[in-house]
């Protein structure tokens, strides 16, 4: 069977570093991060520490102009963790949140 087969990815992803935020939970505070990859339905980024899988978190992100023709445009949203990755080397924690929920914010 081909790696193709075993794809379990609905959307495609795409390799952009784009500025996030996180809140990992709703008594935390904010936490800069930078997208690893991100899809229609979901981004994966890395944390200093994580947060348990099935966990809600509230998330923004930026898109730039070079994605929008237009300006940059912040959407914020709510996801859901799907998988974390333990560091292999001691460094920060692999975050997969599917997005259940987002809005555009204006300025």
């Amino acid at each position: 069977m081909s790696d193709a087969n075993n794809e379990q990815r609905a959307t495609r992803r795409f390799a952009l570093k784009l500025p996030i935020t996180v809140k990992p939970e709703p008594t935390a505070g904010d936490q800069p991060a930078q997208t690893e990859d991100v899809s229609a339905r979901g981004v994966y980024f890395y944390l200093d520490s994580a947060p348990s899988e099935g966990s809600t978190i509230d998330f923004t992100l930026t898109l730039p102009a070079e994605i929008t023709l237009t300006e940059g445009i912040r959407v914020r949203c709510v996801g859901r963790v799907v998988r974390v990755d333990n560091p292999s080397n001691g460094g920060q924690v692999g975050i997969a949140a599917a997005i259940e929920q987002y809005d555009f914010l204006g300025d």
